[in-house]
């Protein structure tokens, strides 16, 4: 290609000397007044303007080249961390800060250097105060790679201890940088004494009543032979004490200990170990935590019109659940019961045929419990139909009929174990009335009737807005649980059918207007904290047409008022960062004439991952400098970084060719020369009278 270019650029030249050689010799080949030197001086004159103009016309791009040098960047990133703090004796902090600026004076001579400190964030310039709650080395590598991509970039210098505690191990991000890594290890290498929480497990949800574990791990170092007291405290009280007793210079062990839960709402616990003497630091000697205990505990009632074997098989497998209290009501019982004590309702071949319970019925429909149908033999069907719309039924005659149970390919509300769908197929059958069933709305169906005809439903639940109901077709639950037990086992599969069947029903929904929530009740005190709030109309809507306040407090009283902004449907808050400490909340907004409120609290833990460890990784930091071709010095040794940069050959000026194509016509000297040749021979031929 390049030979095609040059046989055209000089084709071009020979076309556009010969056409103004052309030129010349037509306007000047008679000249009767000028001859000799002046004729020939003038033709070359014209030639050399003819050719030049046609060569502007058809000449090709005029190749520019230009070069740049670019120093090599060379990043010094100091760690700004809390651990920092943690050095050996005998060494300078002044000294050591004094060396760093002067390593950064001697690298500008011949580098183009950029500093920056690093701990839970990247930000430019040294700062040596050391207040940072985390070491996140990766984002400094990440940050480095985006800032100086495609950049010389010649070598980093990391001053840090190791100990590195967000965002992951680097190491695996070094070879994004192309560049030598040199290490100026800080910290001390030899083990304090020291007792800490390492790492704390629990339930952050619990019951009422109930008690949760809680493992506490506890480490200590060069306290071999000490005794250290772990005690937990709920707010000020002493719930759990247990003593921990050292018996290696590097212990570590994790304590469990069981917990009750005594009072509903947000609990806050604190995790507390005892001092030992002379440790290095006591700001990992306690943790606190924030337990949500949930009362979830709901009243069952089965009502029937007599005894009957399904009525205990039922009783004794929701009692498995602590938090379902359950009772049985017969016949005359039904009218002494306040319904609204419970939250789900089991009727047991009611309305019964034997029996009248037009009084229960009218006051069961006042009630916005959940409602399980059993229906058999004693069912009075056409009272049935009367007391509920979603379900239609007819005696197709009065034979009880044995029905083998089928479970439903497509059913979504809960999901059964294996073992449970298994041994379900394998039950004996119930007893089923001859009905033809008819369900209005959308049902779901659990179980089915295995018979050679059409399947109908035999277990289904329909769900209208707030409102659950069960239906099971059929009775002797008891042989369910008897096909299990007469063989020495426990009943698990009819324990789980009746168990997870409960747990759907029993559960209530949330039918609050006006709700104020954060996603989570734990935060860390690095993290903002985001509320959101959202506001129904009565037909349960979203809307965000109110103004929400929110009133936050803190632990001694204080108050901070924020208000919402509005984003699409709902509401959102961006409360910022707090200080530790337990908080409370009220959101307040107005609808119509009517007021709501919500309240709600979260917890924000200290930051202490930086006293989890103070012992340095200089081994970690070795290997990051001779991964990337680089060295590890010491801090009294920061210096000599300067020499070993220098004599490192992947660091070096880069010079940078900028390759330019223009065309002559923009070169403006060029039309000066034109018009001054022109002039020229303007003059000469005016002098000399032809024109």
């Amino acid at each position: 290609m390049s030979n095609n270019l040059s046989a055209y650029f000089f084709l071009c030249l020979v076309g556009c000397l010969l056409l103004g050689a052309l030129f010349a010799w037509v306007l000047y080949r008679n000249s009767g007044i000028l001859k000799g030197k002046w004729a020939v001086g003038l033709a070359v004159l014209r030639a050399t303007v003819i050719a030049a103009l046609a060569w502007l016309i058809v000449a090709p791009l005029f190749q520019h080249i230009a070069y740049t040098l670019e120093k090599p960047i060379v990043v010094i990133a100091q760690d700004n961390s809390l651990s920092i703090d943690h050095e050996p004796s005998g060494f300078n902090r002044d000294l050591y800060v004094e060396h760093m600026k002067q390593l950064k004076a001697a690298l500008e001579k011949d580098y183009d250097v950029k500093t920056y400190h690093f701990s839970d964030s990247v930000k430019p310039g040294f700062d040596f105060k050391n207040l940072g709650k985390l070491t996140n080395a990766a984002q400094l590598v990440s940050q480095l790679n985006e800032e100086f991509q495609n950049r010389n970039l010649g070598a980093v210098i990391v001053a840090t201890d190791g100990l590195f505690n967000s965002g992951g191990n680097p190491i695996s991000m070094l070879n994004t940088l192309s560049a030598p890594v040199y290490t100026v290890a800080m910290g001390d290498t030899i083990p304090q004494k020291d007792l800490l929480i390492a790492n704390l497990n629990y339930n952050q949800l619990v019951y009422l009543d109930n008690d949760f574990p809680l493992e506490v791990e506890v480490q200590a170092y060069r306290a071999k032979g000490e005794t250290a007291l772990l005690s937990v405290f709920q707010g000020a009280n002493l719930v759990a004490r247990q003593a921990v007793n050292i018996n290696l210079d590097e212990f570590d062990k994790t304590i469990s200990l069981k917990l009750h839960a005594a009072k509903p709402g947000l609990q806050q616990y604190t995790i507390r170990l005892s001092e030992l003497k002379n440790e290095i630091t006591l700001k990992n000697n306690e943790q606190k935590i924030l337990v949500d205990v949930i009362d979830d505990r709901q009243k069952v009632l089965i009502a029937a019109a007599g005894p009957h074997p399904d009525i205990s098989a039922l009783k004794q497998a929701i009692e498995l659940n602590k938090h379902l209290e359950v009772k049985v009501a017969l016949a005359e019982e039904l009218n002494k019961l306040n319904l609204t004590d419970y939250g789900l309702i089991i009727l047991y071949q009611l309305p019964s045929s034997s029996l009248n319970t037009a009084a229960f019925d009218a006051r069961l429909k006042q009630v916005k419990a959940s409602v399980f149908y059993i229906l058999g033999a004693q069912t009075d069907l056409n009272e049935f139909n009367r007391v509920q719309a979603q379900v239609r039924v007819s005696l197709l005659n009065n034979a009880l009929e044995e029905s083998y149970s089928k479970l439903s390919g497509d059913f979504s509300l809960f999901q059964l174990t294996d073992y449970a769908q298994k041994q379900i197929g394998l039950f004996e059958p119930l007893l089923v009335p001859g009905l033809k069933t008819t369900i209005n709305g959308d049902a779901k169906i659990l179980l089915t009737q295995r018979k050679e005809r059409q399947a109908d439903p035999q277990l289904f639940f329909i769900e209208q807005g707030t409102e659950k109901a069960g239906f099971l077709i059929g009775e002797g639950l008891w042989r369910w649980r008897l096909e299990e037990t007469k063989a020495g086992k426990e009943p698990l599969a009819f324990n789980e059918l009746i168990a997870q069947t409960m747990q759907y029903l029993s559960a209530k929904a949330d039918k609050r207007k006006f709700r104020v929530y954060t996603d989570k009740t734990d935060f860390d005190e690095n993290e903002r904290i985001q509320l959101n709030a959202l506001l129904y109309n009565d037909a349960y809507q979203p809307i965000n047409t109110p103004d929400v306040s929110l009133q936050l407090k803190d632990e001694q009283g204080k108050v901070f008022n924020f208000v919402f902004a509005r984003q699409a449907s709902v509401y959102q808050l961006d409360a910022g960062l707090l200080p530790p400490g337990s908080y409370t909340y009220q959101g307040t907004t107005t609808l119509g004439k009517q007021k709501f409120t919500a309240n709600g609290a979260f917890f924000v833990n200290p930051l202490t991952a930086e006293f989890q460890q103070t012992v340095a990784d200089h081994q970690l930091l070795y290997t990051m400098s001779a991964q990337t071709n680089g060295k590890m010095v010491m801090p009294a040794q920061v210096m000599e970084i300067v020499q070993l940069i220098k004599v490192n050959d992947q660091v070096k000026t880069l010079s940078l060719e900028d390759r330019k194509y223009e065309e002559l016509i923009n070169f403006k000297w060029i039309f000066l020369l034109i018009l001054m040749l022109l002039t020229v021979e303007w003059f000469i031929r005016k002098r000399n009278g032809v024109l």
